[in-house]
């Protein structure tokens, strides 16, 4: 083939991907799907370099997907004047993320530690390897990666197509759900795209058309009950215990160097709140990590404000209610607690 002859092949090809690309965007805009991040090991990384500054200014959230939904991060920095710095990871246990930061001997600053019991209390969470991958990509990040990520950032921000957790290949042909369920075989975690878009500060949120459609939020209910029907026998007393040593052990290390520590019980109702008060009772888990470690904390049962949230799909926040949630734990800390935070509260 003649150099003339690849020009024009290649040009054509150019051409026809720019067409491509340019009609896929159209058309998942006008489906109205808007800007999502990619909630990777790059993305955790950039956000985990931002915990070193003054504890005046930012506080750290440590957890798994609730605190992802139910922390409404803009809320929280208008009512406090600090950066919320989300750490949190779903179907993981905040301990790795814990103990992380309870070695590294520059962190000394505010943390909150949502507690989903079935994920903190597991010997291993379905996603804890995935964690342990976002901090050792933290730990071990070269320049070229973190040039690659600001790229990156700036094609998210302006593309819907770059959301590689919805629209990869691999990604749609999961969601497809091509294989019928074959018995003794866990069935695959298909969650709608709508129950989870991500903003670039880690805030994992329902689209409003997950919020009205019950047929989306029963089809993610069906992923909780099949969790719910196949938990296992209580753990070991001895591996308990291990667990709620390291959970100590770690808490030490951060309030030695002066850092605060709270825990909190994120919202949950129908039938996950029933296994989890049934499987956890709460004198057993919640009262002893509290009494062990000798931190304050925050269960949203005890509060009336909190108390009676609804989750769409019984185990996270409708953004309305996040925002509601949000302003009710910076008062309880405020108020309560005795934190500061460089907005004053507004007379009512």
């Amino acid at each position: 083939m003649q150099p003339t002859n690849l020009i024009r092949a290649g040009r054509l090809a150019l051409f026809l991907t720019l067409i491509a690309l340019i009609s896929w965007e159209i058309f998942l805009r006008h489906k109205n799907i808007t800007i999502s991040y990619d909630d990777n090991e790059a993305l955790f990384a950039d956000k985990m370099a931002m915990i070193y500054g003054p504890s005046e200014q930012e506080t750290v959230f440590i957890g798994s997907s609730r605190i992802k939904y139910d922390l409404d991060i803009p809320t929280w920095e208008a009512l406090t004047g600090q950066k919320a710095i989300q750490l949190a990871n779903v179907g993981s246990s905040p301990r790795p993320v814990l103990e992380a930061l309870a070695n590294d001997p520059q962190f000394k600053g505010n943390l909150i530690v949502d507690v989903t019991e079935p994920l903190f209390f597991s010997p291993g969470a379905l996603y804890d390897g995935s964690t342990r991958k976002k901090i050792a990509y933290f730990k071990n990040r070269t320049p070229t990666q973190r040039f690659s990520f600001q790229v990156n950032h700036v094609l998210e921000s302006q593309l819907v197509f770059l959301d590689q957790d919805n629209f990869s290949v691999t990604a749609m042909l999961e969601n497809a759900q091509l294989l019928p369920p074959r018995e003794g075989v866990f069935p695959g975690l298909y969650f709608p795209r709508q129950f989870g878009q991500v903003s670039f500060d880690r805030q994992t949120y329902m689209t409003p058309e997950f919020v009205i459609d019950t047929n989306l939020q029963v089809q993610v209910r069906k992923v909780w009950a099949r969790g719910i029907a196949r938990r296992g026998d209580p753990l070991p007393a001895d591996k308990m215990n291990a667990i709620f040593n390291s959970v100590k052990r770690d808490v030490d290390k951060i309030k030695a160097r002066g850092g605060r520590v709270v825990f909190v019980r994120t919202p949950s109702s129908g039938p996950f709140r029933e296994a989890e008060a049934k499987g956890f009772p709460r004198n057993a888990f919640w009262d002893r990590l509290l009494t062990l470690t000798g931190c304050p904390g925050i269960h949203f049962t005890d509060y009336p404000a909190t108390a009676n949230f609804i989750c769409p799909e019984w185990s996270h926040l409708k953004p309305t209610d996040a925002v509601l949630f949000t302003q009710s734990l910076v008062k309880i800390l405020r108020e309560e607690k005795g934190w500061t935070f460089p907005v004053k509260p507004e007379k009512s």
